[in-house]
Order: C-alpha cells, then structure tokens, then sequence
C-alpha cells in the first residue's frame, strides 16, 4: 500500500475532495486525522471509512480559528505519533464580487478559511515534520489561483495567494524533507456551491464568471483530484516540491 504507516491531516474531510482523499488514503494504508466543520457529515465519514477497516480520528472545528488549526496537528501527533501528510482542502467560495462591490465580512470569511487555516496548519506542522525527518504538503487551490475569472475577488485572491505559501513553503524547507505543492483543481463535483446562496450572489459578477464557466471542458469526479493527492502524498513523488499542479480537463490551456 502507497500509504502503509504513513499519519495524514486532511481538512474539509467529510464531503467532496475531501471525503474522496479520506476514502482513498486510508484504503492505501495512512492513519487519518479528518477535519470538518459539519458534524453531522463527519461522524457519517468517520463511522463509513472506520467501517471499512480505516483508521482514522474526526475533529470538529472551523480551520479559520487558529486554536482548530493547531489542534489537528497535535492530535496526529498525540494519537499516531507523527505526521507525514498535511492536507489543506477546506475551501468556501465568495459571492462573485468584484474588488469594487466586496463587503468586509466575505472578504473576512473567504480569506480566513481559505487562507489563514492553511498557514495555521502549516506553521504548526513544518517544524514537527523537520523533526521526524520530513513530510508533504499538499494544498488544494483553484483553477481560480492561476487566472482571474473563475470566481469573485476574494476567492480568487485566497487561491492565488495559497500559491504563494505553496511555493515559499516549497522553497524555504527543500533541505530539510518538506515537500509542498498545490492541485490547481478545474470545475469538480462537490457541494462547495452550499456556500454561495443565491439570494447573496452579485448578480454582475456572477454573469462575468458565467462566461468563464462556459469554457469548462470537463466536470472531474473527486475522486479524480484524490488520486492525485495520493500520488502527491506518497513517495513515488519525493523529488517534486513546489510544483501547481492543473487538473482541470485543459481548462488552464484557453
């Protein structure tokens, strides 16, 4: 198994890409600390991957609370003893608005979720790697991090910024055993859309990322993206480090 005696951290873990990555990297043999902030789809995950002989340990939170963040770190190390994989794939979309129409609160949200928790988890987690001898990152950004038109002005600045950290992070601990890199995920099929309500959405920057959307050749499975978290995870990838990875059908080819 690609995974066997491995200890991963995998945020927004109950459902979507993330639910596929806890699915497939326990089905490989890793030892599973899961994330999310739905209860209710956690427990369900917990108990159907735990069903299947999985081993694996819920925490309920919001990533953007630095103390969550922190915790699911120390839970991998105090239930397993290490932690060989970081996961940052909790994501909230905006509203489509442009920079012009943000009100502070989305800007706040989207960027405190996407953003934030990430680099909690990262700043908690690299020192312990280095410790152990290393570890991988993998961080879970958009096709959104490397054009302009997949969403509004928070989420698309989150993601692109979440590049940034993927690729500093990548570059400042190459010599001591951490490996960081980032899935430019293409339009997938998840439930992401729960956290746009229609009734909130700006109706002129949704009609400009319609027109972006239009160009979508292919809608990935999620499981499609887990593949290659695994794959990025595992060792058969140690010598690729702060790579930004598309998987999106060719949608960064337009």
């Amino acid at each position: 198994m690609r995974l066997q005696n491995k200890v991963a951290v995998i945020t927004g873990a109950a459902s979507g890409m993330g639910l596929a990555m806890a699915t497939l990297f326990s089905r490989e043999g890793a030892k599973i600390v899961a994330a999310d902030w739905n209860a209710e789809r956690l427990d369900e995950a917990v108990a159907n991957i735990q069903q299947a002989g999985g081993v694996l340990t819920g925490v309920q939170g919001d990533i953007s609370d630095q103390a969550t963040s922190e915790q699911l770190v120390d839970v991998a190390f105090d239930t397993y003893g290490r932690l060989d994989v970081l996961v940052n794939n909790a994501g909230v979309m905006d509203y489509m608005h442009g920079v012009g129409e943000m009100p502070d609160e989305i800007w706040r949200k989207v960027l405190g979720i996407n953003l934030d928790g990430p680099m909690f988890t990262s700043r908690r987690a690299v020192p312990r790697m280095i410790a152990q001898g290393g570890g991988s990152i993998i961080n879970i950004a958009s096709t959104a991090a490397i054009s302009g038109g997949a969403a509004g002005a928070a989420y698309t600045v989150s993601k692109h910024a979440l590049v940034g950290l993927t690729l500093n992070t990548a570059w400042m601990y190459a010599r001591q055993g951490i490996r960081c890199n980032a899935i430019a995920a293409g339009a997938t099929q998840t439930n992401i859309g729960e956290t746009m309500p229609r009734e909130q959405m700006d109706p002129v920057g949704s009609m400009r990322a319609q027109e972006f959307a239009a160009l979508i050749p292919a809608f990935l499975d999620p499981m499609d993206i887990a593949s290659l978290a695994l794959f990025l995870a595992s060792d058969e990838s140690r010598y690729i480090n702060g790579a930004i990875i598309p998987a999106d059908g060719g949608w960064k080819a337009l």
